[in-house]
């Protein structure tokens, strides 16, 4: 069994959402993730990427106060 995938005894990933490995790490925002944004976080800056998940490119960066809004208006 592959461990990148969640398997139905984990329950690690619901109907109809996506198993992300990198929850867990500290560089990304979970509930931004959620919403289906890459979600990655600059430390030194603070700013988060808000562009989707497995974007191509490199992260675009966006402050704090426009990361919380993004994810205020997802929920």
């Amino acid at each position: 069994m592959n461990a990148e995938f969640p398997s139905a005894a984990t329950g690690q990933a619901g109907v109809g959402e996506e198993f992300r490995p990198d929850l867990s790490n500290a560089t990304v925002r979970e509930d931004l993730a959620k919403t289906g944004r890459c979600a990655m976080v600059h430390l030194p800056t603070g700013r988060t990427c808000l562009r989707p998940l497995r974007h191509l490119g490199p992260c675009d960066f966006h402050g704090p106060e426009e990361a919380e809004t993004v994810a205020a208006t997802a929920q």
